[in-house]
């Protein structure tokens, strides 16, 4: 739809021509802005308002590596709550998504499964992807492949091949690529298998070919043409928070609009007697940007990093880090 939350480089090394590889264990991230930024423009336009945008920062911590082994399937139950509520076909399936997206690894070792059913049946035989630099036969706690939590719930082998999902069969995952961004995201639900059993993998068709492994600044440079609106991008997010950083959380503004208001998301509900002022959600550790978009003309407002949200900008090749005038 990462932080500096930066992409960490991870290979093999010899210590001699005869002696066996050693893995850097490097900590593996992602922009987890980027994990919940599609559900939450879903959420959005299926009606969601306010609801939206604590949901996304609550899930996309859940990425991190604090996170217990069953936060990011609870955040992904509670995505599904509202979007079955809300009715939207499209929120559904990136709630699935967003169950199956890889986490962040502490020291390049993959991360254990959640052992327990979810809330809503539309999870159920669903679980992440790992990272391909981690390692698939070590996961957190120097636990070996086959220990505790090293198979997801329901399951009695480990996944084949190691670090696959069901949206992301082939294996694991690009270091710090979001699965929205490398696979067809399907127009009808996922068929997960029942929470005892192994959920099969999506049709071939509902899956592309993993694309090659990131920058740490995921952006685009500046492209001439039909890609000239890259810099009109970076420029415009400039200009958002350039105008965001006047205002208070006692400014008054229009029915609808989203904005930053000292650092937290801020949206504008109808006031009394017309009196609307902007009602703020916290980033929860983060804090609130205008960031340019990548793959067409528009800015986005979400929860992240300055230093990722100034990387963002640069890369497009606006000058003048976060407002144009830093």
């Amino acid at each position: 739809m990462v932080k500096i939350f930066s992409v960490a480089l991870l290979g093999l090394v010899a210590a001699s021509a005869n002696a066996a590889p050693i893995r850097l264990n490097r900590r593996i991230a992602q922009v987890i802005a980027e994990a919940t930024a599609t559900w939450e423009q879903a959420c959005l336009a299926a009606g969601g308002a306010e609801r939206c945008n604590p949901l996304s920062v609550a899930a996309m911590s859940t990425l991190l590596l604090a996170g217990g082994p069953c936060d990011q399937q609870n955040a992904a139950d509670n995505f599904m709550d509202l979007s079955k509520e809300l009715n939207s076909n499209q929120m559904i399936v990136l709630s699935q998504i967003f169950a199956q997206q890889p986490r962040n690894s502490p020291n390049s070792v993959a991360i254990p499964y959640c052992q327990q059913a979810p809330r809503n049946s539309e999870l159920n035989g669903l679980f992440q992807c790992q990272f391909a630099g981690s390692n698939q036969n070590t996961f957190v706690n120097n636990v070996a492949l086959g220990g505790e939590g090293t198979i997801p719930f329901g399951r009695t082998e480990p996944v084949s091949p190691l670090g696959s999902c069901p949206i992301h069969p082939d294996g694991p995952v690009p270091d710090g690529q979001q699965l929205t961004n490398i696979v067809q995201i399907p127009d009808a639900p996922i068929q997960g298998g029942d929470a005892g059993g192994a959920a099969p993998a999506p049709a071939p068709e509902q899956a592309r070919e993993p694309q090659p492994e990131a920058a740490p600044a995921p952006a685009p440079a500046p492209q001439e043409g039909g890609g000239g609106f890259v810099l009109d991008n970076g420029r415009a997010a400039q200009a958002l928070n350039a105008e965001f950083a006047g205002l208070t959380k006692g400014s008054s503004c229009t029915v609808g609009q989203t904005a930053c208001v000292e650092g937290e998301f801020a949206q504008c509900p109808p006031g009394a007697d017309g009196n609307n002022v902007f009602v703020t959600t916290p980033c929860n550790g983060l804090t609130c940007a205008a960031l340019p978009l990548v793959n067409s003309p528009g800015t986005s407002i979400t929860c992240t990093t300055l230093d990722d949200a100034r990387a963002r900008i640069a890369a497009t090749g606006a000058t003048g880090g976060l407002t144009g005038s830093e």
